[in-house]
């Protein structure tokens, strides 16, 4: 290939995406597999299916041989336009809630206003029970 790679298009790529015209985007590079496809070890569909899109994340999953990786340069016709491609939403981590120490005291009071009755019950029938029992 010349020293100038061609640079296509993702739209450009996703129009070969046909079993006589079959293109890949793997790596920021572009791909013709037609010629490949009925030698493909996972047929043809598998390689179908990854066209009009970025198949790196597809074909790095599979864990291809170093053979397979060289068996690639004979395929290679250009480079993407990487600014082609849709945005990715960025990761954003969910806001965390503020720790209110008012709210602490809160919950004190409200555990007071459970226990403080019942150990007075409590109370009530153990003097009740040590006055029945004398």
């Amino acid at each position: 290939m010349g020293s100038d790679p061609k640079v296509y298009s993702l739209a450009e790529v996703s129009e070969h995406n046909y079993n006589k015209d079959c293109w890949l985007v793997i790596g920021g590079k572009v791909y013709d597999v037609t010629n490949f496809l009925e030698e493909h070890p996972g047929g043809d569909e598998v390689l179908l299916s990854a066209t009009g899109k970025d198949a790196t994340d597809d074909f790095e999953d599979v864990g291809h041989s170093n053979s397979a990786r060289e068996m690639m340069d004979q395929y290679h016709i250009g480079e993407i336009d990487p600014s082609t491609f849709p945005k990715k939403a960025t990761y954003k981590p969910a806001k965390q809630a503020h720790y209110d120490q008012d709210k602490t005291s809160e919950f004190i009071i409200r555990i007071l206003q459970f226990l403080v009755p019942l150990a007075i019950l409590g109370l009530a029938f153990a003097v009740r029970f040590y006055t029945k029992t004398s």
